[in-house]
């Protein structure tokens, strides 16, 4: 039982710190995939050595919202905001695969990496349609993505207490990704390549700093909890865009008593700010979103564990008229060398 929770207790922080690897959307930037796969990492130091994870997000945003409630196509396309007619997005897939490196020599400090590889589809009718067919000189557009997104690295120290189970986070967002992508017009009235909005490119073109903290600890001999928060603030702009800051908590709880199978639950909490710039969607950025996550942990070897999560959101704000996800499977793999 100790190697499984040891094992378990080493797969939960990379992707926690992979929770926000450049995947918002300039129709849903609050809605990137917060759920913490990495429990196992709070406790990395317990097994010194490397660690490798890859992981795969999913995240299909096709549903209009506005504040805390829907709104029809229709009646988006009908809003004026400070910047003209609302612009009325149909769709934006996102697949996130995520390669984590991580590094501890001792049990109180630690170092991981994160390589986002992002593919992503981006439909909209543009600023003048119906909302159900786009207008002539809307700047409607569909555009294809995909390559490598903004990189981070994490440091971490957690020798506050014997335990080892209240740490503290470092690291930065790396401007790696792309933010001059473009797509393909819709638009007779102007036809040919078109910008992809910033919001929607692999990158942001900022380097961020972020930072965070956890703690974990147990209930009873099977059942244990954790928390952990992080920020992540854009130290410049870019091009005239910088994207909003962000606060993310996670709160979790495990079962450990069936031995291979670790059952998890978390709750998932992400706010983020406007964005800001003359590039940037001022109106359409940022918001509060709340999902419930359950999932599972498999350790299949002493050095191979397996895990899925399902993000189901219990209640989302938004600001202006975003695209937002019925749910967000998430699911991977890590080996420790």
């Amino acid at each position: 039982m100790r190697r499984i929770r040891t094992i378990t207790t080493v797969l939960f922080m990379a992707a926690l710190i992979a929770t926000f690897t450049s995947t918002d959307a300039k129709a849903c930037a609050s809605c990137g995939c917060t759920v913490s796969t990495d429990w196992q990492s709070l406790e990395y130091s317990y097994q010194p050595g490397v660690k490798l994870d890859l992981r795969y997000d999913y995240m299909n945003q096709h549903r209009l919202r506005s504040g805390s409630g829907t709104i029809s196509p229709v009646a988006a396309s009908q809003r004026v905001t400070s910047s003209g007619n609302q612009e009325v997005e149909q769709f934006t897939n996102t697949q996130t695969i995520t390669l984590g490196l991580d590094y501890s020599s001792n049990p109180d400090w630690g170092i991981n990496l994160q390589a986002p590889y992002l593919i992503r589809n981006h439909g909209t009718l543009g600023t003048a349609s119906n909302g159900i067919i786009p207008l002539d000189s809307g700047g409607q557009y569909e555009s294809h993505t995909a390559s490598l997104g903004d990189m981070k690295i994490i440091g971490r120290y957690q020798g506050f207490s014997s335990k080892h189970n209240l740490g503290i986070l470092l690291g930065f967002k790396l401007p790696t990704g792309s933010y001059t992508d473009t797509g393909s017009s819709t638009d007779p009235a102007a036809p040919g390549p078109v910008t992809i909005d910033r919001g929607l490119q692999p990158g942001t073109g900022t380097s961020d700093l972020i930072l965070g903290a956890y703690y974990n600890d147990a209930i009873t001999p099977d059942l244990a909890y954790f928390t952990q928060a992080q920020y992540q603030s854009s130290l410049n702009s870019s091009d005239h865009y910088r994207p909003g800051n962000s606060l993310n908590v996670n709160l979790g709880l495990r079962y450990v008593g069936l031995d291979i199978v670790i059952p998890q639950v978390q709750l998932n909490v992400r706010n983020i700010m406007r964005d800001t710039g003359a590039n940037a969607d001022n109106g359409s950025t940022g918001g509060t979103l709340l999902y419930l996550t359950p999932g599972m942990v498999a350790a299949v070897s002493d050095r191979i564990t397996l895990y899925a999560f399902v993000q189901i959101p219990i209640y989302q704000y938004v600001n202006g008229v975003q695209l937002t996800p019925y749910w967000i499977p998430s699911a991977g793999v890590r080996y420790a060398f």
